[in-house]
């Protein structure tokens, strides 16, 4: 008959490390907020191109759904720092990207 595993494949986070990766990801959010800024800047810029808007529409796109997955993360770790286990805190995170999808895919 096999063994099955014994231990746990990977170490589970300590305190620390769980705090440091909300850190991180707030600080992530605000690079994207910036990123968003810069987008929108370029759109009302009076000296841009035709292209250069196309190409800030488009990349606002991609920052909104980047700022959908960063808020889904802070969900996340906000809820790991609680003391929810890793499943439960991944199922409310994948619940908030639904909601972003359903509202994206209705309008």
């Amino acid at each position: 008959m096999a063994k099955g595993y014994t231990k746990h494949k990977f170490t589970p986070l300590t305190e620390d490390e769980i705090k440091e990766k909300y850190k991180d990801i707030q600080d992530e959010l605000k690079e994207v907020l910036e990123w968003e800024k810069e987008e929108e800047a370029k759109l009302v810029d009076k000296n841009s191109s035709p292209q250069r808007k196309g190409a800030a529409k488009r990349a606002l796109r991609k920052v909104a759904r980047r700022i959908n997955t960063v808020k889904g993360q802070i969900i996340y770790w906000k809820l790991r720092i609680a003391g929810e286990s890793h499943f439960k805190a991944s199922i409310e995170m994948n619940e908030y990207w639904a909601n972003c999808n359903e509202k994206e895919s209705s309008e």
